[in-house]
């Protein structure tokens, strides 16, 4: 095996152009297998693995500086930087992260997870190395469907002009995560079947020396096209025309499906597909159907996305014209969302927790700022074991702070569709959803609050001395942390459901005055600028006592959310200890 004696990117170097080639289908095998095995991106680490050997035999990594943008490509240069047995050995499978990480390896620059960054961050790197006196090529390895989001053109457009050393490779497979929207990519498709030769080129346009290679999974046209760029004084984009999902057949024609798999995907194909249980995806996805049938002006938008909330090709197609992906933008997608709603449209924008941080400017000006009647849905929101990259932890922080926005935290399914059907049809301004993750909760019974009067908290249970304010998913945390201190304080805890993340009921917090010694508040999320420390400073000035849990203001990478909720004193056992602590005061 040649992956065996491969250590380091010097051992890449001795290899012949047949021993490279065993190389690469070695890699595949061990990325297909790993992959299917704990999960993770497939596709995009399948095709880029040539372009990979091609970099590290013909450049010199660390001196020469690679940045990957998103990291859903890093797989292969993992593999090739001392870190093969977290993709060979299956014990060793969740050593490294799936995305860069410089605390792993020198040869990694960033710790990298969100998109069209890595030119902006490549032209940094480039412009210290010049001011510095210092020699070595930078590279940004970006993806076609990266260049749609904003940063990528600044990046460029800043790059095209450093007048030094800087090294674009654009791995042009054909797609995004879904299919590519915008209008950048009829250029790169002409790019594509001239050859490169189209008098017509994006990037000439901006001052880029420019050089394409069609078969871009082919490692001696890549050695070839990588020599030639080597040390160019001069800011150049190698235009790589690549096959995501290459060397795994399923994969090559679904690309949509096998851009990042589930433990088990591989070998569950060909297999008839088990009945679809109901999944907020689908209770979103069939809400949105019925709205725009009877509403021609209901659009749902997403940055680039789909799958992540479940908007499949079927429920694409039925929407048509209603359904409008802009490409990796969140500033843009919220600024559109904004003045589709202001001109009398009913728009319904589909974003990650992780991602809406992206275009807090949009939020604030564009949309909250202007009053527009959007509906934001935000998924994946609440503490997990996620990836450093992609914490769902601080949307509550972000969100619940801005003027004139309201969001609202669904403990059910009951509550999720009365507050859809609020949200699409008022005018007073902007509402954002925390979209439920896990396992749909259903009471059985249509809730029939008027969300419009905004603040109102739900009492689930009155009780005294203590009140549990569970919000959103952590009213069941409440209602089992009042069962904990039912069965060992003999207390009967109030439980209330807040679902308003952005504003407090004054009215219900003073009644608990009365007769409750002790308000603790859950919330799925970072406590600092959270929900809890509106409830605190409410309380301020009187003799209640105020416990917020809820996360810590830290990234977390990959830890078991059970460690995140023992660390945060989030278990019913702690919640009871803390408040027998405060009554015995």
């Amino acid at each position: 095996m040649v992956l065996e004696k491969i250590n380091s990117p010097l051992d890449v170097k001795n290899l012949s152009l047949q021993e490279m080639d065993v190389l690469a289908q070695e890699m595949r095998n061990a990325i297909i297998q790993k992959v299917n095995t704990v999960g993770g991106h497939f596709g995009p680490n399948l095709g880029i693995v040539e372009a990979t050997i091609a970099f590290h035999y013909v450049f010199n990594s660390p001196e020469d500086k690679i940045v990957f943008d998103v990291s859903h490509q890093c797989y292969p240069h993992k593999m090739l930087t001392g870190r093969k047995e977290g993709f060979t050995d299956p014990a060793q499978y969740n050593k490294y992260t799936g995305y860069t990480a410089p605390e792993e390896s020198v040869h990694d620059c960033f710790k990298v997870g969100h998109t069209s960054t890595s030119v902006s961050l490549a032209v940094g790197l480039a412009k210290a190395r010049d001011l510095k006196g210092e020699k070595g090529n930078v590279l940004a390895l970006i993806g076609d469907g990266s260049l749609s989001g904003g940063e990528a053109y600044e990046g460029l457009n800043n790059a095209a002009v450093l007048d030094s050393n800087i090294i674009i490779l654009v791995n042009d497979n054909e797609m995004s995560i879904a299919e590519n929207q915008g209008g950048l990519y009829e250029n790169l498709r002409l790019l594509r079947e001239t050859k490169g030769q189209a008098a017509l080129n994006f990037f000439k346009s901006l001052g880029f020396d420019y050089l394409y290679v069609d078969e871009g999974n082919n490692t001696a046209k890549l050695i070839e096209a990588f020599q030639k760029v080597k040390d160019s004084p001069r800011p150049m984009v190698v235009h790589l025309h690549t096959l995501k999902g290459k060397g795994f057949e399923a994969s090559e024609k679904n690309k949509e499906m096998f851009h990042w798999i589930l433990p088990g995907t591989l070998d569950r194909l060909g297999q008839p597909a088990a009945p679809a249980p109901e999944t907020y995806h689908s209770i979103t996805t069939d809400f949105i159907l019925k709205k725009a049938e009877q509403d021609k002006t209901v659009t749902a938008i997403t940055p680039a996305t789909p799958g992540a909330y479940g908007f499949t090709q079927e429920f694409r197609q039925k929407l048509g014209k209603q359904y409008v992906d802009v490409g990796i933008a969140e500033e843009h997608a919220v600024a559109y969302a904004s003045a589709m709603a202001k001109a009398g449209a009913r728009p319904v924008l589909a974003v990650m927790s992780s991602f809406i941080q992206r275009t807090y400017d949009q939020l604030s000006q564009d949309l909250c700022l202007n009053k527009s009647p959007v509906t934001l849905l935000i998924y994946a929101g609440g503490l997990s074991g996620a990836d450093a990259t992609h914490l769902g932890s601080f949307d509550m922080t972000v969100l619940g702070n801005i003027p004139n926005l309201t969001y609202l935290a669904p403990a059910n399914k009951e509550e999720y569709l009365a507050m859809l059907e609020y949200a699409t049809t008022q005018n007073s301004g902007p509402v954002a959803i925390r979209v439920p993750s896990g396992p749909v909760i259903s009471t059985g019974v249509k809730d029939e609050t008027d969300y419009a009067k905004h603040n109102r908290f739900h009492v689930e249970h009155q009780g005294k001395d203590v009140a549990l304010l569970g919000l959103g998913g952590f009213l069941g945390l409440a209602q089992q942390a009042s069962a904990e201190l039912n069965k060992t304080l003999g207390v009967d805890a109030t439980i209330i459901n807040p679902r308003f993340i952005t504003g407090l009921d004054e009215e219900l917090l003073n009644a608990l005055k009365t007769d409750h010694r002790v308000v603790i508040t859950l919330e799925d999320g970072q406590l600092d600028g959270g929900f809890g420390e509106k409830v605190a400073r409410y309380y301020g000035n009187s003799d209640m006592k105020v416990l917020c849990r809820g996360g810590k203001k830290e990234f977390t990478d990959r830890m078991p959310l059970e460690e995140i909720f023992t660390r945060c004193r989030l278990t019913p056992a702690q919640i009871a200890a803390d408040v027998k602590a405060v009554l015995e005061q």
